[in-house]
């Protein structure tokens, strides 16, 4: 009995490394399973290492190799092991890709740009982000929050925001925006981009997370107004914080990688501003992580048609055959204009959730029609979500985005 206990558990072991290579992308029941296995495995393989040594170690004590199925997980868990090592070169090169993506976009002296911008700290060259043994540690010495400030003063408990600041006194500090994703029908602020936020608090940054409302009680556009409603109060309240009002970039992942783009390329429209259409909701940069660009589907670059309908049913609430046009002003793909601001689109080259195909063609066309800076980053072996706790990859990415925002701060030091 021991022997075959340990045949199937060596070969749940091997199908998490299998599918860390090739994730399943347009198999619609299988794409939900391979994305949480895909993710967990390539971002924290030395603990898929750890536990199936334990459990090897475990079952050969209790006598696994007293027949040939055992031998034979041994030979497979053996296997599942080389290719969870070959999986850190993997990571690793996620540091090149950016650095690559940068320097082609900004120049291969960007890095000079931020030498003389002024004695401010925020433009010094980034150092390399924390990252912590435990890899759900977020908490940094150095970086202070403050939680749950309304940002409505009439609005319900998702009309929230957390700001991340460093300690010590700050004054005319940068500001990020961080929007969460999940298929804009759940998630919270405190979930996501944490490395990123607590890396950026502690170089000088001040960043905020904000919630908002979630479908299907709320209708697009709903979840946009309630994010330039949050700009409305980084405008008015973020110098409390040693904040710079007048510099706010934005980020966010999936659905958030979805509104942060919309948030930079629907700066002061006032169909999204019901009530304050003279707040100057721009921002000066955008981050978007493994968004969704195109919900019209209309270059039918999705790797699932499930989108399309999830989104029908529960966040525009409308038939794209009878509004098509609905769609399309809701997607980022068809709101490009020569003016949006700086982009530098990322997104994994294994997403089972959101497809890079749709990324690097909307980084493409957009960068054909902005004057500003458009950068893409295609990181080899990331799943969707990759970068939400520390591991390799996540520190190398957010070192990239780093340099990304500072280069922007520094242009915009050297003008103001």
């Amino acid at each position: 009995m021991i022997p075959w206990t340990f045949l199937v558990v060596t070969i749940v072991g091997a199908l998490f490394t299998f599918n860390a290579y090739l994730p399943q992308r347009r198999t619609g029941p299988l794409i939900i399973p391979s994305f949480f296995a895909g993710w967990l495995t390539s971002e924290l393989s030395a603990h898929h290492f750890a536990w199936q040594l334990l459990a090897t170690l475990f079952f050969v004590w209790a006598g696994a190799l007293d027949a040939w199925p055992g031998w034979l997980g041994l030979g497979i868990t053996v296997a599942s092991w080389g290719g969870l090592l070959a999986l850190v070169p993997i990571a690793r090169s996620a540091e090149p890709v950016m650095e690559a993506a940068l320097a082609a976009t900004l120049g291969p002296r960007y890095r000079d740009d931020f030498a003389g911008a002024t004695e401010d700290e925020t433009s010094s060259l980034p150092a390399p982000p924390r990252r912590p043994l435990n890899p759900f540690h977020f908490r940094h010495p150095q970086v202070k929050v403050v939680r749950d400030i309304p940002y409505l003063p009439q609005g319900g408990p998702r009309n929230r925001l957390d700001v991340y600041a460093p300690r010590g006194d700050v004054q005319r500090a940068p500001v990020l925006l961080q929007i969460h994703g999940g298929g804009w029908v759940i998630g919270n602020k405190r979930e996501q981009a944490l490395p990123l936020m607590t890396h950026m608090a502690a170089r000088g940054w001040i960043c905020v997370a904000a919630n908002y409302r979630l479908s299907p009680k709320a209708t697009f556009p709903d979840h946009l107004i309630d994010l330039k409603c949050a700009i409305r109060w980084i405008r008015a309240e973020i110098e409390a914080f040693g904040g710079d009002p007048d510099f706010i970039a934005a980020t966010g992942g999936s659905a958030g990688g979805h509104l942060s783009s919309l948030v930079g390329l629907t700066a002061n429209d006032p169909e999204y501003q019901p009530g304050f259409e003279q707040i100057d909701t721009s921002v000066r940069a955008v981050v978007p992580f493994y968004g969704v660009y195109d919900l019209s589907n209309h270059y039918g670059l999705q790797a699932t048609r499930g989108i399309d309908s999830f989104v029908s049913r529960f966040v525009l609430k409308k038939s794209f055959e009878k509004e098509p046009e609905c769609f399309r002003r809701a997607s980022p793909m068809h709101r490009m204009h020569s003016d949006a601001p700086p982009f530098f689109v990322i997104h994994g080259s294994h997403d089972s959730l959101a497809s890079v195909e749709e990324a690097r063609h909307f980084a493409q066309a957009l960068s054909q029609i902005s004057k500003s800076t458009v950068a893409y980053a295609e990181i080899p072996g990331a799943q969707h979500a990759f970068e939400i706790f520390h591991s390799l990859r996540t520190s190398s990415v957010v070192q990239g985005v780093d340099r990304f925002l500072s280069w922007v701060h520094s242009g915009y030091l050297r003008g103001r």
